[in-house]
């Protein structure tokens, strides 16, 4: 996989409490990925960036929410997101250098 496709196929980490259990207990990471973007694709982007082994990725496709604003009927987009699941022994921090 090419480096550009690799920034396209990772959005972003998806922060939540939810996310913020499941780091805790299963070592696991989420993150908001490309609608186009494969199981395959995001743990190739992951290991590179961040190099780290993958266990396992898992894939939800996210439907956005209808919204009213005022007498505007409007919708969220749509997006997707990818439940990372490390090996043992390995460990991901986004704040990188701050101690």
């Amino acid at each position: 996989m090419n480096q550009e496709r690799i920034y396209q196929v990772l959005r972003g980490p998806h922060v939540s409490e939810k996310s913020s259990i499941i780091a805790d207990s299963a070592n696991q990471v989420v993150f908001k990925v490309a609608t186009d973007a494969t199981k395959r694709e995001v743990k190739a982007a992951v290991e590179q960036l961040f190099e780290v082994k993958v266990r396992d990725v898992r894939v939800v496709n996210v439907n956005g929410k209808r919204k009213n604003f005022g007498r505007i009927r409007g919708r969220r987009p749509d997006w997707k997101k990818a439940y990372v699941a490390l090996e043992a022994g390995q460990e991901l921090d986004f704040v990188g250098g701050v101690e």
